[in-house]
């Protein structure tokens, strides 16, 4: 009986969370509409609110956002706004770690955290699972003699401190 019941949990349980998960994203992106005048709102137009109408209008904000951001008074707009948000002391921790792990999830190559690698670390002789990350670039490029590879090791009790 035990081993029935923990069957049907390990089947219930993550596709509740999941829809539990979506139905809180739909609903926070639907959060969006209110941005629109309340004459273009589902309800006023058709009488009903159409769940997942904020989802589509997130997605063309967020399109519309990457069209201006990729032409070249944009990304000045955008490097201004790094700039400030870098100078607010609290706020630039939370910032910087959040664009830093962005960045690099969706970086034009897309080749992040695709492959995984076991290195030495902390020390030599233990091995530790390591995500390939890129190749080093910046002044680091500079101060390397042969062929590197940048790598993220995910850390406890943050990964994303790694």
């Amino acid at each position: 009986m035990k081993k029935y019941f923990i069957a049907g949990l390990l089947i219930w349980i993550p596709l509740v969370i999941t829809i539990w998960v979506l139905s809180v994203v739909v609903e926070m992106l639907d959060q969006s509409l209110t941005l629109l005048p309340e004459s273009w709102r589902t309800e006023n137009l058709i009488g009903v609110h159409i769940p997942g109408m904020g989802v589509l209008l997130t997605l063309v904000i967020v399109l519309i956002t990457g069209v201006v951001a990729a032409n070249f008074i944009g990304e000045r707009l955008v490097g201004m706004w790094n700039d400030i948000l870098r100078r607010i002391p609290f706020v630039r921790s939370i910032y910087s770690s959040v664009k830093q792990v962005s960045d690099t999830l969706f970086s034009p190559t897309g080749q992040a955290f695709r492959k995984a690698l076991l290195v030495q670390w902390p020390r030599e002789g233990v091995w530790t699972i390591a995500f390939l990350t890129g190749t080093p670039g910046g002044d680091v490029v500079n101060h390397l003699k042969g062929d590197y590879v940048s790598v993220y090791v995910p850390t406890t009790p943050n990964p994303t401190g790694g």
